[in-house]
């Protein structure tokens, strides 16, 4: 079918830098320090207290497992390289965060960048400028911006380990790691790389093994001596999201508060959805990023957490879902070719 309107691509080239220009200034604009109460400035302690020689894992130990004492709850790379940025000079909160705000900043424009070539590469530029229109100036990523969290960090590294899981497969998975190093906000998708890489090896369950270590390896690097100190402290830590009170920035209840579940019991309606996505995709009836779109999806609407920066980790697979269903390039019906037995 003839398309009725038709764009010259350097009509789309210029919007897309256009976008990234609005992008750029709107950090620039909010280059600021940030309100103390906001979770970025707890970052900024728990560096304190590794750069001190402490472990910010064991305070979860003193209290009960649902309370939110602002725990240090995120996999350690981010706290490491905020005690390092400290320990290199930035010890005042406020030049600690402008310079993180820099970073930030520039991994918000390079998932601008990644989101707009997912798409050009399969054929898609004009979906490629509203995806980067779409992520760069809409509601969510700017709240992120605005409250200066370290989000668009590990969102960056789990798309760009999308965008290479079939011509890299290891490194891609290498790259989910990384992103679950800095937040296993993406915790939920590690099934998804498990279960493809079983489909690639015609149920070789060496293969989803090998996977299973690519993807743990940075995360447990990292972790290693918070592990070697205090492994309760640390596993506790991390696991507190499993186990801590309802809590939502939004007038919208979790089906499990509705029910009055609490405490893990609350997260079985999550569990029974997320168990939901792993069959379409089992199933092969949904493709790699629908899947993930299906994942978060899941995890926005029943985990009893919700906080105001979640529906930011949505928005890159709302544009990019459609790509499943585009042609011999689709990933529609099918994995990732060649995840269990390609070179990094």
């Amino acid at each position: 079918m003839t398309p009725i309107l038709r764009f010259d691509n350097r009509f789309l080239w210029a919007a897309l830098l256009s976008v990234v220009a609005l992008v750029v200034s709107i950090h620039v604009i909010r280059f600021a320090p940030t309100d103390r109460n906001q979770d970025i400035y707890f970052s900024f302690v728990e560096g304190q207290r590794i750069a001190a020689g402490e472990n910010p894992y064991e305070r979860v130990l003193e209290g009960n497992f649902r309370t939110n004492q602002k725990y240090a709850t995120y996999f350690p790379l981010f706290y490491e390289l905020s005690a390092v940025s400290q320990i290199l000079g930035l010890r005042a909160y406020d030049d600690w965060i402008r310079f993180w705000r820099v970073i930030f900043g520039i991994f918000d424009v390079g998932i601008t960048l990644l989101l707009f070539e997912t798409c050009r590469r399969r054929g898609a530029l004009l979906l490629g400028v509203f995806a980067a229109a779409l992520w760069g100036l809409g509601r969510w990523s700017l709240f992120v911006v605005q409250i200066a969290h370290l989000d668009f960090i590990p969102i960056f590294f789990l798309l760009l380990s999308l965008f290479s899981l079939q011509d890299r497969p290891r490194t891609a998975l290498l790259l989910f790691g990384v992103s679950l190093a800095f937040k296993q906000f993406g915790i939920f998708l590690a099934p998804l790389y498990l279960l493809w890489a079983w489909q690639e090896s015609d149920g070789d369950y060496k293969a989803v093994l090998k996977a299973g270590i690519w993807i743990g390896a940075i995360p447990l690097i990292t972790a290693l001596p918070f592990l070697i100190a205090n492994a309760p402290g640390f596993i506790g830590s991390v696991l507190f999201s499993a186990t801590r009170d309802a809590r939502t920035h939004f007038s919208a209840p979790s089906v499990d508060v509705a029910l009055g579940l609490s405490g893990p019991i609350a997260r079985l309606p999550l569990l029974a959805m997320l168990a939901g996505v792993y069959a379409l995709a089992a199933t092969r009836t949904t493709g790699v990023y629908t899947s993930c779109l299906l994942v978060f999806a899941a995890f926005i609407d029943f985990n009893p957490v919700l906080y105001t920066h979640y529906p930011a980790w949505l928005v890159p697979f709302v544009v990019t879902a459609p790509l499943d269903a585009m042609g011999d390039g689709s990933m529609q019906g099918s994995s990732p070719r060649g995840i269990s037995n390609q070179p990094p």
